[in-house]
């Protein structure tokens, strides 16, 4: 069983540089693809019973995520 992760997301201020990553990061020779679209989405974290809280200041990031081949098939 590999150590890698099973998905990896990357946050990114810039549309390009998100989707740059795939290829910077040589993703697709580490064995991954990237799963759905590039889009930006604002993050809330929530500890115990609190309510969410804005994450980066609520600025929406672009995210994408790279899901490991063999274990999306």
């Amino acid at each position: 069983m590999s150590k890698d992760p099973e998905r990896i997301t990357i946050l990114a201020r810039e549309f390009t540089a998100a989707a740059l990553e795939f290829h910077r990061g040589k993703m697709a020779q580490k064995g991954y693809r990237m799963e759905g679209s590039i889009t930006p989405r604002c993050f809330k974290m929530i500890e115990g019973g609190e309510q969410p809280k804005d994450l980066f200041d609520g600025e929406p990031l672009f995210a994408v995520t790279f899901v490991k081949r063999e274990s999306a098939e």
